[in-house]
């Protein structure tokens, strides 16, 4: 059985808000998409828009777009990003809100991103809405 996802307010487009299970994090990559798109599934080598939320398992919110009121686009698939976004968001549908869990092996690491607040070994929990893709 999976381990608990933390559960997510909002709808597509929304800033959200995580609330967080009380268990420890899963051990792998986690994806739940919370909010089914319609649009074209997104392939490795595309460019992906996306507007996200990026918060360490149970702690701070350490990055999110909605408060700057602008997407990000970047390559996808192709290691240009984290491992766990190439791995949780290719084969997701354009206009989908996605919950990724996502191990540090995949994210940051042992080193983490002490300036941003993320530890070494800390699991990252982003909500992702993908807004386009080509």
């Amino acid at each position: 059985m999976a381990a608990p996802l933390p559960q997510a307010s909002g709808g597509f487009g929304d800033k959200p808000t995580l609330t967080f299970p009380d268990a420890s994090a899963p051990a792998g990559l986690e994806t739940s998409v919370l909010v089914r798109g319609t649009g074209a599934v997104v392939e490795a080598g595309q460019e992906i828009e996306v507007s996200y939320l990026g918060q360490t398992w149970a702690g701070q919110v350490f990055d999110n777009s909605y408060d700057r009121g602008s997407t990000i686009t970047f390559p996808i698939g192709q290691g240009a990003v984290i491992a766990g976004w190439d791995d949780g968001l290719v084969g997701q549908q354009i206009g989908s809100r996605v919950l990724l869990s996502i191990p540090s092996h995949l994210g940051y690491g042992d080193r983490g991103v002490p300036q941003a607040g993320i530890r070494g070994g800390d699991t990252l929990v982003f909500v992702v809405d993908i807004v386009d893709a080509r």
